[in-house]
């Protein structure tokens, strides 16, 4: 099920079109919202290459909490306008990163990252959370990816229960 390529052997289209298709078999019937997060985040750190670290950051009404993820461990709290996540919430906007280091007040949860893309997760009106993905990679994520991987985040917000709060 799950083979890494290197990110210069990767058919772009075919990589998302299975991404689909997995995560779709694994949200059929499943509608908790921690199992479906947990699941995603384990499918695509698996399923997509030269990432590092892939999970969720949930809002709490105040600020991002750590969710469901697969990585090293990670920053346990994101004020909202802070960092690449923050922003992404805050903006409610996919925000694409070619180098971490150069982006205004990144926060540095693992030295290693060198590129991100985080994807907002909005229910009707509501902000829940943000879906992060992190590489070591600088400019690992292209247009594309973030088109594909909002697509794919939309999938997970409609099979899903959502709780009013974290």
């Amino acid at each position: 099920m799950f083979r890494i390529k290197p990110i210069d052997e990767v058919d772009q289209r075919a990589l998302y079109d299975e991404a689909k298709s997995q995560l779709r078999a694994l949200l059929e019937g499943e509608r908790a919202w921690m199992g479906n997060l947990s699941n995603f985040s384990s499918l695509l750190f698996h399923l997509v290459p030269e990432l590092n670290w892939a999970g969720f950051y949930l809002f709490d009404g105040e600020k991002l909490i750590l969710g469901p993820f697969q990585g090293k461990p990670a920053c346990t709290q994101i004020a909202m306008g802070h960092g690449v996540c923050g922003t992404a919430a805050s903006t409610r906007t996919t925000q694409r990163v070619e180098d971490v280091h150069r982006f205004p007040g990144h926060i540095a949860c693992d030295p290693d990252s060198r590129s991100e893309v985080v994807v907002p997760l909005i229910v009707g009106d509501q902000l829940k959370g943000v879906l992060d993905l992190d590489s070591p990679i600088t400019n690992r994520f292209d247009a594309t990816d973030a088109f594909e991987i909002e697509q794919l985040t939309r999938i997970l917000i409609e099979a899903t229960d959502w709780p009013e709060t974290f």
